[in-house]
């Protein structure tokens, strides 16, 4: 699974991975979170409309949550026990590093839930492409979502969120995305061939 802040490049990397994936004869699949079923596209939409800047940090949590829980019955339960490798464009670590964290909603607490809905909390492996504020707002070069438009400070939190969830854990990675595609793509396939 690849996460991390707004900017880091993870759809063009998980779409990178897949290929790869594909060329040394593993079926994979790859989704986006939220996303990848009608209800997620739909949950999506509400989230990152700029329509809805109202929208509470426990509201977010709660659409994240549903959006993921039908995602996985829908899409990645059946992917996995047809021995498919599951690429994902984001998971659980975005929820505590945006909302846990940045959103002073409490990493803890968006675990907890978590681990009441879905049958399987955290990948094999999750990599967090790190990319500092400056890179991440020159790749954003178009109209901003409603999470995108909340500003350095938060953006500053998510980035040092998602670090925080990666210490110490060995089914983490953290990857510096601030170089070429093809560099973080090529650091992403050495971690990837060292921990699988």
């Amino acid at each position: 699974m690849l996460d991390g802040p707004d900017g880091c490049g993870k759809s063009s990397q998980a779409r990178l991975l897949i290929d790869w994936l594909q060329g040394q004869g593993v079926p994979s699949v790859g989704f986006r979170d939220p996303g990848a079923t009608v209800i997620g596209e739909k949950i999506r939409e509400i989230l990152l409309s700029p329509a809805h800047e109202a929208m509470t940090t426990p509201a977010e949590v709660l659409l994240y949550m549903a959006a993921r829980v039908q995602l996985w019955a829908e899409k990645i339960k059946p992917a996995l026990r047809e021995g498919q490798c599951v690429v994902l464009d984001r998971w659980l670590s975005s929820t505590c590093a945006y909302q846990g964290y940045a959103g002073a909603f409490g990493m803890k607490k968006v675990i907890e839930i978590a681990q009441d809905s879905l049958e399987r909390v955290w990948p094999d492996l999750t990599i967090i492409l790190d990319v500092d504020l400056q890179t991440a707002a020159q790749r954003l070069k178009r109209e901003l979502d409603r999470m995108e438009q909340k500003g350095d400070g938060y953006h500053s939190r998510v980035r040092e969120g998602f670090l925080k969830l990666a210490e110490g854990r060995p089914d983490f990675a953290v990857v510096d995305a601030t170089g070429s595609v093809e560099a973080t793509h090529r650091e992403i396939v050495t971690i990837l061939q060292r921990r699988l």
